[in-house]
């Protein structure tokens, strides 16, 4: 497949979701930073990304642990996005 299909539905999946938070956090994370990740953390996030919220807010508010490193690498970031 292309990647710039795969993109726009990564893209899709990061805007559309049922908290409204979430949809801001993980879109503006995949337009200012996802560029930048490395392979593994670029698999991280799409598995993030594939997450329900009731799974994945835990995570991003520090209530779950992450289950490795590489996870807890763009949790933080996540944590760190500055939105709008």
């Amino acid at each position: 497949m292309e990647a710039g299909a795969e993109l726009n539905r990564l893209r899709w999946r990061c805007t559309r979701r049922a908290m409204l938070e979430m949809d801001i956090l993980l879109g503006s994370f995949l337009d200012k930073h996802y560029a930048g990740l490395t392979p593994e953390q670029a698999a991280v996030f799409v598995a993030l990304a594939d997450m329900e919220d009731l799974e994945l807010w835990p995570l991003i508010t520090g209530k779950r642990e992450c289950e490795n490193s590489v996870q807890a690498e763009v949790v933080t970031m996540l944590r760190n996005v500055k939105v709008k």
